[in-house]
This record gives structure tokens, sequence and C-alpha cells, in this order.
């Protein structure tokens, strides 16, 4: 079952924006979207730790954002189809989230 796009905008709006650990979460989708990687190595990229980034993976793949194939620690994570026709909606609410944190001395 997809979501509408306004939904999935809502969705997406929630999930990074309104929602504590957003920016984790867009900075895991930047990540996998780039190249599917499984949760050690978004640990590493990202210097999170490893049960954080396990936490977001967890809410991003239940709210389907993101897939995986395999199993434990050999699991490779994908951005979903949703996300893919909707990439330009994550793109303008990260671009926003991004042009805030450079205002405020982040990132």
């Amino acid at each position: 079952m997809s979501l509408s796009h306004r939904s999935f905008k809502q969705l997406l709006l929630w999930l990074i924006e309104g929602s504590r650990g957003g920016v984790n979460r867009g900075r895991i989708i930047e990540a996998i979207k780039e190249e599917p990687l499984n949760a050690n190595q978004l640990c590493h990229l990202l210097g999170v730790d490893y049960r954080t980034i396990r936490h977001h993976l967890d809410v991003l793949e239940k709210n389907r954002l993101i897939t995986a194939v395999g199993e434990h620690y050999g699991k490779v994570y994908f951005i979903s189809q949703d996300l893919e026709q909707n990439y330009g909606d994550f793109e303008e609410i990260w671009n926003k989230i991004a042009k805030r944190l450079k205002n405020n001395g982040r990132k």
C-alpha cells in the first residue's frame, strides 16, 4: 500500500523536521541514497554510535522510507521505492534543515 504524495510528504516532515532525531535520520537517508550501507558502515561514516543508528534505521524501515536486504549484521539498507519517487520532497525538507543548522553554527 502506497501513501498519497501529500501523506508521504507529511510523513517526511514529521520524521525529518518535526521530531527529535530527524537530523540523524536525514543524514542516514542521504548516505544510503549515495550508496547502500549496513548499520556498522553508517556508524563509522556518520560518527554516531551503533545503537543510535540501529534505532533510526528501525524507525525509517517501519515507516517504509528505507528497505533492507540480508539478515542481522549483514543487512544492507536502501532507500525505498516510495522515497525514491518522492526524493524531491526529502531534498526540500533537508535543505531547509541544513540552512537552519548552518545559521545556528552547525554542520
